[in-house]
């Protein structure tokens, strides 16, 4: 048997069907596949639990509502995380031979299960507690991306993330090293003033009589500034004192832009194949205009 892609999509991990046990499974890479995620899920979880929540005191499972906090940023990135998650299991579990629409199904799961390792400690934590509001953004991400594949059989509504390191003032500096990190990593994980998120959708797979490029997307963005507190911009820093920063009055942006699908452009180099999809995480830069909730539009030849 060929190769065969995945309903369109050019995908490196999904490659020619074995038949040992069930017709279509490789018994061998579906061990392998169910046992890394387990590792990976288990690791993660004790990984988490000492290097971050041991630091906080416990109590009984609780909920916590933080659906106001950090203008929903946090929450938008909680379904993309879930969305892309969902996807690279749906793709290992192809890889090794599953039918398609069971592993769509099992890479949704995987992808709300992997999320809520978080949502779990969170519930045993006094600081936090289990939050509602991402579990929901969580089946959002896994469901955008399982109900595609088991109705279109692949997806027209993708979401994606780009970063932009914020400029913050002098003052805020150490605010900012406290809530978001140091360096890029910890900034680009965290820090929610530089994170774009966008919702991309590609009319060629809406209507696929056209002429518009199949790996040309539109893209439509949330991101919000001057957050210096999940609620508000007040503190108290180190020493217990009160750090009052409400003149510094919190927006959020809308954009709309182009972006490029790296998985519909055609190439037979597996290895680029599977550069292209790991990459297609984040939106490609392109011409974007922006309104922010001040009242103010403004156009970029290049955004990111």
């Amino acid at each position: 048997m060929g190769i065969r892609p995945v309903s369109g999509q050019v995908d490196s991990l999904v490659e020619v069907r074995h038949y040992h046990g069930k017709p279509g499974l490789n018994r061998a890479r579906a061990w392998g596949v169910g046992t890394g995620q387990a590792l990976v899920w288990t690791g993660t979880f004790i990984g988490l639990n000492q290097a971050w929540y041991k630091d906080y005191p416990r109590q009984s499972f609780h909920f916590f509502n933080d659906w106001p906090e950090w203008q929903q940023q946090d929450k938008l990135g909680h379904a993309w995380t879930t969305y892309h998650i969902s996807r690279f299991s749906t793709n290992l579990w192809m890889w090794a031979g599953m039918p398609d629409k069971k592993a769509a199904i099992v890479g949704g799961l995987s992808g709300i299960a992997y999320l809520s390792i978080i949502e779990i400690l969170d519930g045993f934590s006094a600081e936090w507690g289990f939050s509602t509001g991402d579990y929901m953004m969580n089946l959002a991400g896994a469901g955008l991306y399982t109900l595609q594949q088991l109705g279109w059989k692949e997806q027209r509504i993708q979401l994606k993330l780009s970063y932009r390191a914020y400029p913050y003032q002098p003052m805020d500096q150490d605010r900012a090293e406290s809530l978001f990190g140091e360096g890029f990593v910890e900034s680009l994980l965290k820090d929610y003033n530089a994170q774009t998120y966008w919702l991309t959708v590609n009319p060629r797979l809406f209507f696929p009589n056209s002429k518009w490029p199949a790996w040309l997307t539109l893209a439509i963005g949330h991101n919000a500034r001057l957050m210096l507190g999940g609620r508000e911009n007040k503190w108290q820093d180190e020493s217990g004192n009160e750090v009052d920063r409400t003149d510094a009055e919190r927006y959020r942006r809308l954009f709309l832009s182009f972006d490029i699908d790296l998985t519909r452009i055609p190439t037979r180099n597996k290895t680029l194949k599977t550069i292209f999809s790991v990459v297609n995480v984040l939106k490609i830069p392109a011409p974007t205009l922006e309104f922010d909730t001040r009242g103010g539009w403004k156009g970029h030849w290049l955004y990111y």
